[in-house]
């Protein structure tokens, strides 16, 4: 497990956070930002594992 895949799983754990305490307060500004930074932490998880298949498959 790399520092990607790491940042990345935390990023989309405190999207859906911010996403469920958008929708508690009303907030679709907030609810937005969540599924925006849920798809970032996505990304970056992705990359992570695509950095290590190539790492893995250089050894």
């Amino acid at each position: 497990m790399n520092k990607d895949q790491i940042a990345g799983a935390t990023k989309e754990a405190a999207g859906k956070v911010q996403e469920a305490a958008g929708k508690l307060i009303g907030s679709k500004e907030q609810e937005a930002k969540g599924l925006v930074k849920q798809a970032e932490g996505n990304t970056q998880q992705t990359y992570g594992d695509v950095k290590e298949i190539v790492k893995d498959a250089t050894k």
